[in-house]
């Protein structure tokens, strides 16, 4: 970006012609008896010599009324400030994550599978926060730790897999896991998202002990449950090959509601991909960031580019005008 500090002092080139013709006019002249001699000369060329002179010196003008008006070359810089929300993304990855009731292009897929394509959108849309990961089976553990980062993230998103932390569910750890990461961090709001698709089998803390604590600690829990209504089909191994079974959705709707309305969130049910998707952006519109930009545009001056050239064509001019175009007396 450029830009002249005094653009206004740019009109004084329009003074440079008349202040050439009157020095033109005020000029020396020479006496002679008769001019037929210097007629026949100065048929041999149409431009005067002295012309170049002339020429050299308005350009020289120009160049320094232009770095007069102060020549600038600045670079603009964006400064964004914003007051993060601290998310911690709690996933089950238990064995009945395996259902495939869920649909990606018309293709039945396993809720996990669903789940790390929906969430992974999620994260992407919230660059200003801190995020982390919990995934939970019959243990919960701490896949990834908040941060910034959110490439890290998503690829332990990527790497997690159905029975990494057991094939039982843990609802109340994976929210003891989610307090003890979460308690003594200091954000604008703590929140966990957490997902399941079964009911608390497993874990030595029960869920409702876990809500009251992360409520103690200002933790907000938003909980989502995965599965169709009534039987989810699992594809399974049998003497006769790979077979479809189907079982019972066994989600306890009455326990995460309980978490949800404890510490202020809210409890959503997906039975499909399409509603899955649909509750990652209500939790992205009810937890707005807030980000302030801060534009300004650094200057430096340039006016040696005008300066410069200037000076040396009117050290030229003043050169040839003593020498080989000296003006005769």
């Amino acid at each position: 970006m450029t830009r002249f500090a005094y653009p206004y002092l740019i009109f004084l080139i329009f003074l440079i012609i008349p202040c050439l013709y009157f020095s033109k006019t005020t000029g020396s002249r020479i006496r002679f008896s008769s001019l037929s001699i210097l007629k026949s000369l100065g048929a041999q060329s149409r431009i005067h010599p002295r012309l170049i002179l002339t020429l050299m010196r308005a350009i020289a003008l120009a160049l320094f009324i232009f770095a007069l008006a102060r020549p600038q070359s600045g670079k603009t810089f964006t400064e964004i400030n914003s007051e993060g929300v601290d998310i911690l993304l709690a996933i089950d990855t238990s064995g009945s994550m395996q259902a495939l009731d869920f649909k990606r292009k018309d293709e039945p897929v396993n809720r996990l599978t669903i789940v790390q394509e929906v969430v992974g959108k999620f994260i992407d849309q919230r660059a200003g926060d801190r995020m982390g990961l919990v995934v939970f089976g019959e243990e919960a553990f701490t896949q990834c730790p908040l941060t910034l980062d959110h490439g890290i993230l998503l690829d332990f998103l990527e790497k997690t897999e159905i029975g990494m932390a057991g094939e039982s569910t843990a609802i109340g750890s994976a929210i003891g896991v989610g307090v003890n990461r979460m308690k003594d961090i200091k954000a604008k709001s703590k929140i966990i998202i957490l997902l399941t698709d079964g009911r608390n089998t497993a874990g030595k803390i029960s869920p409702i002990k876990a809500a009251e604590l992360a409520q103690s600690f200002g933790i907000k829990i938003y909980t989502i449950g995965v599965g169709t209504n009534g039987k989810a089909p699992f594809l399974v191994d049998s003497i006769f090959g790979k077979r479809y079974v189907y079982q019972e959705v066994d989600l306890d709707e009455d326990t995460l509601k309980l978490i949800a309305s404890t510490t202020g969130g809210e409890y959503f049910r997906a039975t499909d991909t399409a509603r899955l998707k649909e509750i990652y952006e209500v939790i992205d519109n009810l937890e707005k960031t807030e980000v302030k930009i801060k534009e300004y545009t650094e200057y430096n001056e340039v006016f040696h580019w005008f300066l410069i050239p200037g000076l040396l064509l009117l050290l030229l001019e003043i050169l040839l005008g003593q020498t080989r175009l000296r003006k005769i007396p």
